[in-house]
């Protein structure tokens, strides 16, 4: 199989430029933006109180789009736009038993215990709307 370059997928695909983030549906901005900055240790980007905030860790974004927010909009078939499901964004830990022990004095929901195989070990927690993030360790 031959590789295309870089310039060669970027002139296939002219019109997408990078991935802007990943969009989460939630109830309460400000409670999501101190539940990942507080927690998990991301960088508040921009807010528009009480539409939309955007956070970061490093290059990754994380749009959160409250009631208000365009993103959340409802449809043209006129279904709702929910937070939960099961797509998440995975976050590389180091130590995850201890950083699950952390969480868990801090009462965050956890959808299952830890579980491991041989790309490493991994567990889900839920953001205060029910959100996915994986926390990931890979085997050494």
């Amino acid at each position: 199989m031959v590789q295309a370059t870089e310039s060669q997928q970027v002139e296939r695909h002219a019109f997408v430029k990078n991935i802007h983030g990943v969009r989460y549906q939630v109830k309460d901005v400000a409670r999501s933006v101190a539940f990942y900055t507080q927690h998990l240790g991301f960088k508040l980007e921009h807010q528009q109180l009480p539409a939309f905030p955007n956070v970061s860790f490093g290059d990754a974004q994380i749009l959160l789009s409250g009631p208000g927010a365009s993103g959340s909009r409802p449809m043209p078939n006129g279904q709702q736009q929910e937070p939960g499901g099961w797509n998440r964004v995975v976050l590389r830990v180091t130590d995850l038993p201890g950083f699950i022990n952390e969480l868990k004095k801090a009462g965050l929901r956890f959808r299952n215990e830890m579980e491991s195989g041989p790309g490493g070990r991994q567990i889900q927690i839920e953001d205060p709307d029910g959100n996915a993030i994986e926390l990931f360790e890979p085997a050494r």
